[in-house]
């Protein structure tokens, strides 16, 4: 999977995941697992972004 790709994959289950949060706090569940869930992929983003500039600066 390019590089690409995977950042545009891991941006629609962030905005998916939000939205789920969302409702959740809504009825008032627990969104720990969620916060937990954003989070790594906020981290896998972040790894990506760097790949790709790492890619691009050579």
């Amino acid at each position: 999977m390019d590089l690409n790709d995977k950042l545009a994959e891991l941006k629609h289950d962030y905005v998916r995941l939000q939205g789920d949060l969302e409702k959740r706090e809504s009825v008032n569940q627990s969104v720990d697992p969620l916060v937990k869930q954003l989070e790594k992929i906020e981290q896998e983003m972040s790894e990506v972004r760097s790949e790709i500039r790492q890619k691009e600066n050579k």
